[in-house]
Formats: structure tokens, C-alpha cells, sequence
């Protein structure tokens, strides 16, 4: 990847800060100096925004690499940190959580002062329920408030918590049950999607008697089961395991006297998946997490607690929901919009009223949601009033610059600014982002590494590639938030991170600087294509394809090609008004048209071979696109596993649009 990589960031659009959010920005330009002259002074005064039983003897021990202990000595309780703090300096009565459920009448305010009470009363239940410092506890819970109140509770005892995405099936809620061994799963009956209930119950039953099946000495001892459907279990409940959250958690003392715990304690375990093995358990620990993710929530978002409503879109089961809707926003004292259902129901233009109702300032969501967005037409955000937005924030991918420009238009009114993150589950907070108040925003582009944070952009031989030139994503320094290790497995985290080159962590990333030294992120190295020698990201197609008025998004992979080696494949779906027969009808002059407009952006060399317009793209539950299943597809193979697909069907939808093209050709 050390060669220079096509056109992308040849954008020429810039977008200066407002100057009422640059002269009252929380983080000023000289942060940056700061940061670079002492790095462990900088990240020292971010942990001083926590309240700490003890204060640390040592900042940052590296004596051992890649394994980090950071604020070594100190103490801390994320809990406290996130709610006992604010009581206690009487700010008890202002509101955490607008909890808002699908059931469009189903809503809670909930105050600081009602979640320290509640997060109590569930560490007393949790402990009357056997659970001790060190224990892990399963969390597979929609987004309602109680699953906010069970991590707390997990942190406040020392339990490490592992949550497990709602969506999930019971194959993977078992296999990271007994990776880690939990002693307790806290679910709920179900759930609602799109105004109907969802059971969970079943499938906690289904992995409780997989756990136990596996053949070694673990099982699971209680089931913690909160009552949100009302869906009869059936022969589901077992009476010695199962017992109801009104029954053992509103019954308990809200008083309950916290424990310090070692900064380097751990807070959770979060499990990614790989395209092979077993999932990956990321550890992260207390303290330096907490810093990392109140300073960058702090910092990035520009935060005033007073005044800020932030709503971070992002479910609690994936990485973000912890970072930025959990622990960040709650250390800070924010208040913030915590909402259960999906954007379409009960119709498109949900998101946007939930905006106007509660006054949302700070918006952050992913580009895959603000895409969808852009197909179904201006018109929904335009009938709400968004005018309390001064600040957008993308995660989750690299923003396509026409995405970046619709939501800057249609959602900040051509005002706010929109900071573009990069980080990972791996590095727990945010990496790579625009600050509002000092960083010109670039549409596409995710700017600069954050203060405190050391990346670089290297070739083979790990050397910095220079301006103008891509390649590999490494991180030189240690950060806060960064995971410590694999759950049980050191030898994999190294083998996985930081054995490439010595020294430097990698996760996969490519990306490119530009003539400025900005950054550009290039998706995932094994997303370039080899096109008759030439390296293409996929990621610098698809944007080129979403830069067309009639498309809405698009997913691109490289398939085996005879004489080019790689040849590129799109899939694009088109806006609404373009669509024809609801996108069942002839495309062919469309797909020439996308075909000859990827040609000028890019050049010849990145002409699709292949566009296929389809009605939907297979998206995990978290909104990423499965480009496998794609690839399969565009290489006449069989399908792969679509089990972890939030729509099993769109694979369906897709291959029959293939198998009807191959008919008419």
C-alpha cells in the first residue's frame, strides 16, 4: 500500500469552525503542543477531571510492551464517577437519560439522583444474587434504561461486564458466556422492533443450556430478567435460576457504600468478530478508560453540561454505546437522549422528531444511518424544526463526502460543524477526529490524531509514507483507553496487534494522507483491490459512486477476474425518486451512467466491471456492510453465513436481482 492511492482526497471543500464555537471552545489549538511536549502530564490532567480515592503513583508503567498499566496506583469507581459524583454536588435533580421507547407514548425522564438509586438497588440485588468483585456478568438487554443501571451496577461492584448486542442469536451469547466464564446473565423478557415484541427470554434459555452442555465445570446461576413485553415465557422460567428485575431489584436498599477499585481493575469485556476462530474478548479497565472516554467525549463534542443535550444513536451492545452513550456522557453529568427503536417506525422522519422534542444539541450517528437518510428524501428532516443542533458527529466508517455534505445541509442547516471520528472497540475512545473549535472540516476526511494521541501512516518497511501518499494505520504511543489484552489469550493480542511490526500497534486499517497532512481513512487493508497492478480502496470507489444524484449508497468489493487479476464489483442502491418499479425495473441506462461517472472521478482503472442495483445491502446489526457475502455473490459462490445479518433476507433479495441480470443478458 505504499503507493499514492487515486483521488479521494483531492477534496477542495473546507469548512472553517463557526467563530462563536471557536472562542468558546473547550479545547484550544495549544492542547496539541501540549500533548506533544509531555504526553503523560497531558493525559494526567484529563484523569484529574475524575474523582479518585487514591491518586496514582505512576501515570503510564510501559515497562512491559504491549502490555500498558495506566495511573498505576490509583483508585477510582466508574459508578461514582458517573453518578454518585453529580448527587453529591447537587446536581441530582438534572436529567440523564430522555428515555424514549418505540411505543411512541412510552417515555422516562430519568434524573441523576433516580439513577444513583437505581444503580444501587441493582448492585444490592446483584450481590444478594451472589455476584462478587471479579465475577463476570452477561448483559443481552434491549435499549432500555436497565441496561444503563446493570452496567453500572457491574462497574460498581467490580464485576466486569460483558454485553451482548439484543440482536444476537444464542450461539453467540453462549460462546461469550463461557469464554468468560459469566455467573449471571441479565436480559429482559423482549424487546420491541418496529412496534412489535421480540422475545430474548428464549434465546438466554436456549445459550444457559449450551453453557451447560460444553463440558466444563461452568454454568450459568441466575437469570436476571427484566419485564418490558410482558411476552409469556411459557415453560421458559426455571424457578431455582430465573428471577424477575421488579421482584429483587425494586425490593432492594438504595443505599448502597461503593469500593474503590484499582485503576487497572477490569471494567469489561467486549467481543468483536473475527472472519475466523473464535470471538475476540477486548479488555478494557477502569481508569484509563474512563479518562480517555470523558476527555474525548469532553473535548470532541465540545460538551457543555448545562446546556448540551447530546444523543449518541449507537446501540449499548456495540463499542460506541459504552464509550460515547454510557460511560463518557455520564462522567461528564450530560444529559442525553437514550432511544429504543429503529429510525423508520413508526415513520422516517422518527429521528428528527425526537431531535425537535427534546432540543438535541450534539447528534452522533453513523454514515450508514445518514445514507439511508439520503434515499429516503430531504422532506422528512425538513418538516421538524433541527434548529438546536450546533454540533454533528459521524462514527462506525469513513463518511462518503456527499453523506458528509447532506448532513451538514439538511441536518446542521449548513452551520454545524461535524466532526468525523476513527476509533475502534480496540482503542475504547476516540482516535482520530476534527476538534470543533480549532479543526477545519474536510467532507470525508477525519482530519488529525486527537491531542495525546501518536499515529502515523507507514509503508512495508513501517517508514512514514509522507503527504500525498496511503498506506497502514499505526498508533506509536499508548493511550488511556486502549485494550489490554485478549480475554485469556495474551499470545493473541500480540500475535494480533502488535506483531506486524515491532512496536507499533495495527488493526487493520489503510489510509492516506493528503497535500495538507490529513488524514483519509481507507477502510480495512484486505478492502483494496489489485486491479492489473494498481491498488484501488474500495472505500475511494463507493464514495465516488454515493457522489452521483441518483445514488444513495454503495458497497464495492474486488471479485477474481482472469485478466485483470481483481475486477471491481458495485452494488448500489439507488435514492427513492430514482428507483424504478421499486427497483425491480430496467437500470441499464443508470448502471452506464454510474460506470462512466466513476471513470471521471477516478479513472479508467476503477471502472466497475460489475453494477448491480439492489434495494438493500447486508448490513450487520451494528449498520457495517458484509462485503463477503458480497463477494460471494459477484464470484458465482455459494452465500456465506448470514446469521449475524440484521435482514437474513436482503441476501436473498440480491441474489435473485443477479439471477434475473444473468437471464436478461
Amino acid at each position: 500500500m505504499s503507493e499514492t492511492l487515486s483521488n479521494l482526497a483531492r477534496e477542495e471543500r473546507r469548512f472553517e469552525p463557526p467563530a462563536d464555537l471557536a472562542a468558546n471552545a473547550n479545547v484550544k489549538e495549544e492542547a496539541y503542543e501540549r500533548a506533544a511536549s509531555d504526553n503523560e502530564a497531558f493525559w494526567a490532567e484529563a484523569a484529574e477531571r475524575l474523582d479518585w480515592g487514591q491518586k496514582w503513583d505512576q501515570v503510564l508503567d510501559w515497562s512491559n510492551p504491549p502490555f500498558a498499566k495506566w495511573f498505576v496506583g490509583g483508585t477510582i469507581n466508574a459508578a461514582v464517577n458517573c453518578v454518585d459524583r453529580h448527587v453529591e454536588a447537587g446536581r441530582g435533580d438534572k436529567v440523564a437519560l430522555h428515555w424514549v421507547g418505540e411505543p411512541a407514548d412510552d417515555a422516562r425522564d430519568i434524573t441523576y439522583s433516580d439513577l444513583k438509586d437505581e444503580v444501587c438497588r441493582a448492585a444490592n440485588a446483584l450481590t444478594d444474587l451472589g455476584v462478587r468483585k471479579g465475577d463476570r456478568v452477561a448483559i443481552y438487554m434491549p435499549m432500555i434504561p436497565e441496561v444503563v443501571v446493570a452496567m453500572l451496577a457491574c462497574a460498581r461492584l467490580g464485576a466486569p461486564h460483558t454485553v451482548v448486542f439484543g440482536g444476537f442469536s444464542a450461539d453467540a451469547l453462549a460462546s461469550r458466556v463461557i469464554d468468560c466464564e459469566a455467573k449471571v446473565i441479565v436480559t429482559a423478557d423482549g424487546g420491541y422492533r418496529r412496534g412489535a415484541p421480540s422475545a430474548l427470554k428464549p434465546a438466554v434459555d436456549e445459550a444457559v443450556s449450551k453453557v451447560a452442555a460444553d463440558g466444563g465445570d461452568h454454568v450459568v446461576e441466575k437469570v436476571l430478567v427484566v419485564r418490558r413485553t410482558g411476552q409469556d415465557l411459557g415453560d421458559g422460567w426455571d424457578a431455582d435460576r430465573d428471577v424477575w428485575w421488579h421482584d429483587v431489584v425494586d425490593a432492594a436498599s438504595s443505599e448502597h457504600e461503593p469500593e474503590m477499585h484499582d485503576s487497572e481493575h477490569p471494567l469489561y469485556v467486549m467481543y468483536t468478530s473475527g472472519t475466523t476462530g473464535k470471538p475476540k474478548g477486548i479488555l478494557h479497565t477502569t481508569g484509563g478508560y474512563l479518562t480517555g472516554t470523558s476527555y474525548t467525549h469532553w473535548a470532541v463534542f465540545d460538551l457543555k453540561p448545562g446546556t448540551d443535550v447530546f444523543w449518541c444513536t449507537a446501540d449499548v451492545g456495540w463499542v460506541t454505546g459504552h464509550s460515547y452513550m454510557v460511560y463518557g456522557p455520564l462522567a461528564n453529568g450530560a444529559t442525553q437522549v437514550m432511544y429504543e427503536g429503529t429510525p423508520d417506525s413508526p415513520h422516517k422522519g422518527r429521528w428528527w422528531e425526537i431531535i425537535a422534542k427534546y432540543g438535541v444539541t450534539i447528534f452522533y450517528t453513523a454514515p450508514t444511518a445518514i445514507r439511508t437518510f439520503m434515499k429516503w428524501g430531504d422532506n422528512f428532516p425538513a418538516d421538524h424544526d433541527l434548529s438546536s443542533i450546533r454540533l454533528l458527529g459521524s462514527v462506525g466508517e469513513s463518511i462518503n463526502p456527499e453523506a458528509y455534505v447532506w448532513y451538514r445541509k439538511h441536518i446542521g442547516a449548513e452551520k454545524a460543524p461535524i466532526v468525523d471520528t476513527w476509533w475502534q472497540t480496540e482503542t475504547g475512545q476516540m482516535m482520530i477526529s476534527p476538534l470543533p473549535g480549532v479543526t477545519a472540516g474536510k467532507p470525508g476526511s477525519a482530519m488529525k490524531a486527537l491531542p495525546g494521541i501518536s499515529v502515523d501512516v507507514v509503508n512495508d518497511e513501517a517508514q512514514p509514507v509522507g503527504n500525498g501518499n496511503g498506506g497502514y494505520l499505526v498508533i506509536r504511543q499508548p493511550w488511556p483507553a486502549m485494550l489490554r489484552t485478549l480475554w485469556g489469550d495474551d499470545q493473541r493480542f500480540i500475535d494480533t496487534y502488535w506483531s506486524r511490526w515491532e512496536g507499533l500497534y495495527f488493526a487493520g486499517d489503510g489510509a492516506k494522507l493528503d497535500d495538507d497532512g490529513d488524514i483519509w481513512l481507507l477502510g480495512r487493508v484486505d478492502d483494496v483491490m489489485n486491479v492489473s497492478g494498481h491498488r484501488l480502496s474500495t472505500t475511494e470507489i463507493e464514495s465516488a459512486l454515493v457522489s452521483h444524484p441518483k445514488v444513495a449508497e454503495a458497497a464495492v468489493v474486488g471479485a477474481a477476474d482472469e485478466m485483470t487479476g481483481q475486477a471491481v464489483c458495485a452494488f448500489v442502491i439507488l435514492r427513492d425518486e430514482f428507483t424504478q418499479d421499486g427497483g425491480t425495473g430496467s437500470t441499464e441506462g443508470i448502471v452506464e451512467e454510474l460506470r462512466k461517472h466513476v471513470q471521471k472521478e477516478i479513472g479508467a482503472i476503477a471502472k466497475p466491471r460489475q453494477i448491480m442495483i439492489v434495494p438493500e445491502l447486508p448490513k450487520t446489526r451494528s449498520g457495517k456492510i458484509m462485503r463477503r457475502l458480497l463477494k460471494d455473490v459477484a464470484e458465482h459462490r455459494e452465500v456465506g453465513d448470514v446469521t449475524t445479518l440484521a435482514d437474513s433476507t436482503v441476501m436473498d433479495m440480491i441474489k435473485t436481482k443477479e439471477d434475473s441480470s444473468a437471464t436478461e443478458e
